[in-house]
């Protein structure tokens, strides 16, 4: 017989489960209209023409073409460049 009770398993260590955030498309990339190009928490990244945001603020491609990062006054956005036809 054991003198000592076996231990439980702790309860509070548990980790969430990863919410797969993140760039989905780099630069120089073809985007299709209302593809995810960005999925985060916040506004790290801004829409640029082409582009536009959702209420979650993840920024997908209006219009069909290349995605491009740009900085501007501090801030970063991602446009969507228009295919040369």
């Amino acid at each position: 017989m054991a003198h000592t009770k076996s231990q439980k398993a702790a309860k509070g260590n548990r980790d969430s489960i990863a919410k797969r955030l993140g760039v989905k498309l780099y630069g120089g990339q073809k985007a299709t209209p209302g593809n995810v190009i960005i999925r985060q928490r916040g506004m790290t990244f801004r829409p640029g023409p082409g582009a536009y945001i959702s209420k979650d603020f993840t920024i997908h491609a209006r219009i069909e073409g290349t995605v491009a990062f740009f900085t501007r006054l501090g801030k970063k956005f991602v446009s969507i460049l228009p295919l040369k036809s």
